[in-house]
């Protein structure tokens, strides 16, 4: 049997007794002498006697220091505190894992979370905090479910789950569970939307809700007396059969360190697709009408058969489009104006639609990075590109403008046999 590491309360007791008892029927000697003395009488090192001693002299108040009580205090709350500082790296690091919360994540992903860190906190410790915050979980559960074989629809979903978590990162996570099973789909996974449902959920993934975007246009007692447009279009988005049959425009502002800047759009109804886009630091007629020219030059440069000849471009009764410089721009294109009513944002839905996903999925998602005009066209370069490309949309059959536009012409350059 080995021996004690460490001597128990009652023998340090004894020893100190007998060191003061040596002291005092031996004032002659030294306080060395008398602990070496002791020491050899109950097989205990000098030094370790001297410890003691200390200690006694600490407790009793006649050597100052912290006593016994105060040392064991001390101990207690170091060692609550350390379990308090692993807690909360446990619940940062589950928190980052399990990505956003929700329903209690299965066991099958609490397993995987508590392999990625048990060296570094213990088995025990994880499921003690986590069983504390709604996610119970017992270590005999965790070591039954290592010991279980995989099986091959578990693996399967694994394999699924990790498809679902590459192309909601794909377009940055904006996807809910809707267009994530039409994209699936679309790549080739037979599965149903609960299905993606409960995928999502074992992956801890979510897409971003619109909020509430109003915009309320005023009357401005000078521009009443004006004459304008009338409108052509009378809310009704789904009359456009064709590419470049309608237009709609619209800006919108950005807050920046630097000050607003104001970003402009022109899109096709018939596809959604943005055909021009600009950002400026000042809401004036350059800034709306250089979008237009980027879509004419956009539909000229890809389509040599393109003609704005009785295309209608249609906006709101703002300044900027109701100035003799941007009508008389659009009527040397050949396209004919339109203008909604003034106070009734509701005349340019369809474009309010485009600027509030444009808020939702890229500027109140990043908004403390915008630290000036620069970044935030660099950005909306990016989101226009994949909002062109690759995002689905549920008005054009869940595919992106740029598709459903080919789905356009190849279907009305086919042969009338071809295309039956």
């Amino acid at each position: 049997m080995p021996a004690p590491r460490q001597y128990d309360q009652e023998t340090r007791d004894r020893a100190v007794r007998m060191y003061r008892e040596r002291r005092s029927s031996h004032p002659a000697e030294s306080a060395i002498q008398a602990r070496r003395q002791v020491g050899a009488l109950i097989d205990v090192k000098s030094e370790t006697l001297r410890g003691w001693i200390e200690r006694s002299e600490i407790d009793a108040g006649v050597r100052p220091g912290t006593t016994s009580d105060e040392h064991t205090e001390l101990v207690r709350l170091r060692r609550e505190v350390a379990e308090l500082r692993r807690a909360n790296e446990i619940l940062r690091t589950a928190s980052a894992f399990f990505a956003g919360g929700g329903a209690r994540p299965p066991t099958q992903v609490i397993c995987a979370y508590i392999d990625a860190h048990k060296h570094r906190f213990g088995v025990e410790p994880i499921c003690r905090v986590l069983s504390e915050h709604a996610m119970p979980i017992a270590p005999s559960s965790y070591y039954a479910h290592r010991r279980r074989p995989v099986s091959p629809a578990l693996r399967a979903e694994a394999h699924l789950v990790n498809t679902v978590i590459d192309l909601h990162r794909e377009h940055h996570g904006l996807y809910g569970v809707r267009k994530m099973w039409h994209l699936m789909t679309q790549e080739g996974h037979l599965v149903g939307r609960d299905q993606v449902a409960r995928l999502m959920t074992i992956a801890g993934l979510r897409g971003v809700r619109r909020g509430d975007h109003r915009t309320t246009t005023t009357r401005r007692r000078a521009a009443d007396d004006r004459p304008r447009p009338v409108d052509l279009i009378n809310r009704d988005w789904a009359a456009p059969t064709r590419p470049d049959q309608w237009w709609v425009a619209d800006f919108t502002y950005v807050w920046t360190p630097a000050g607003f800047c104001y970003v402009s759009f022109v899109v096709d109804v018939y596809s959604r697709r943005i055909l021009g886009w600009r950002v400026a630091s000042s809401m004036t007629t350059a800034l709306v009408a250089a979008a237009l020219d980027q879509a004419l030059f956009t539909r000229r440069r890809t389509d040599t058969r393109f003609t704005s000849t009785g295309l209608v471009h249609h906006s709101d009764a703002g300044s900027q489009y109701t100035s003799i410089a941007y009508t008389t721009a659009l009527v040397d294109a050949g396209i004919a104006p339109s203008i909604g009513s003034v106070g009734d944002a509701l005349d340019n839905a369809l474009m309010e639609s485009t600027i509030g996903l444009y808020k939702t999925e890229l500027i109140d998602r990043y908004r403390r990075s915008w630290a000036g005009p620069q970044q935030v066209e660099t950005a909306t370069a990016g989101w226009v590109h994949w909002f062109n490309t690759r995002r689905l949309h549920s008005s054009i059959d869940y595919r992106p403008p740029v598709t459903y536009e080919q789905l356009y012409r190849q279907q009305t350059s086919a042969p009338a046999g071809e295309a039956a």
